[in-house]
This record gives C-alpha cells, sequence and structure tokens, in this order.
C-alpha cells in the first residue's frame, strides 16, 4: 500500500502543480522592435558613409594614395570611405567605379551617391561623394586637401559626367556602362 501511495502522490502534487501554473498569469510576450525597412537601412547606412567621408577633410592628396596616413586621391578616398562605413570596396578607378551600382539624375541625388567629373580629358576621371545640396566631398588634385565643393561651381558643371548609386544590399556589383 505504501507504494500506492506514493504513485497517487505523485500524480495529485504533479497535476496541482499543472493546475497552480496554469492559474498564474502568462506574462504578454516582448514586442520586438519592427526591422528597419530597406529606405531605413539604406538613410542609416548613407548617414555613416557621409560621417565617415567627412572625417577625412584636410587629408592631403596624393596620387595612387589609399590611406588617411598618407594621403589619397580621389578613387583611393572614396574606396577607403565605403570600405570603412559600409564594409565593401568598390573598384580602384574612378572609371571603374562609374560602373558600379545603378544609374541616378542629377535631380534624384541623395547623400552617398557617388559623382563623377571630367577633370582629366577623359570621362569618369575623378570621383566624389555627394553630401546634398550640390555639394560633394573629394580629394581633388596634387596641392589639395580632401574637401567639400559646390557642384554649381562653373568648373564642376561644366565637367560632370553622372552619378551612380551604390547601395549596401547590391555589394558593389557591376552594372551595364553610363
Amino acid at each position: 500500500m505504501p507504494i500506492k501511495k506514493t504513485i497517487v502522490g505523485f500524480f495529485v502534487a504533479a497535476a496541482l502543480s499543472g493546475a497552480a501554473n496554469a492559474a498564474e498569469p502568462i506574462a504578454p510576450a516582448q514586442e520586438e522592435a519592427p526591422a528597419p525597412t530597406v529606405l531605413e537601412r539604406y538613410s542609416d547606412s548613407m548617414r555613416s558613409l557621409v560621417t565617415r567621408s567627412l572625417n577625412f577633410l584636410g587629408v592631403p592628396y596624393r596620387m595612387g594614395g589609399t590611406s588617411p596616413l598618407t594621403g589619397f586621391d580621389c578613387s583611393g578616398f572614396v574606396g577607403k570611405v565605403f570600405s570603412d562605413a559600409l564594409g565593401f570596396g568598390l573598384p580602384r578607378t574612378a572609371a571603374e567605379m562609374s560602373q558600379t551600382g545603378e544609374q541616378v539624375k542629377i535631380n534624384d541625388l541623395k547623400p552617398g551617391d557617388l559623382v563623377f567629373f571630367n577633370t582629366m580629358r577623359r570621362a569618369f576621371s575623378h570621383v566624389g561623394i555627394y553630401l546634398g545640396n550640390y555639394q560633394f566631398v573629394h580629394a581633388p588634385s596634387a596641392g589639395g586637401v580632401v574637401r567639400v565643393e559646390d557642384m554649381r561651381v562653373s568648373y564642376w558643371a561644366a565637367r560632370y559626367d553622372g552619378a551612380r548609386r551604390v547601395l549596401p544590399s547590391a555589394s558593389a556589383r557591376p552594372t551595364q556602362a553610363n
């Protein structure tokens, strides 16, 4: 008999503990913050990109340069900013960069877009990063430093070649030429 009482007691205790647990209110599930939309992720990435580009203001120009310690050329500067801010690389030259992402009309430019200019009597020989309000940041030429300029200034307006948008999710994949 003692075994029967022990077994019965076990089942009664289990049943009662289950009933007690069932009577306790269940805490509402914690709502997770909704995942950011593609536009929000794009905006955050571009803010990071623009901020990173402005951190290099004043770094001297150096032909072939890819480092803030020794200097940048235009494509070295853009490549470093994209690598640091977004974690992916771009092709090495401005002409090669002009083949990445998607083409953007001047009226549709957004901060973080690449802007291209003909500064060496050949298309897409110079690249910078669009900041908004017709401003762009770039490593200009020998004797210069990374700086912000206005695309509406006659020198830049006459040499504007186009723009490309390189989305972080696109991982700088090559596309058709402009």
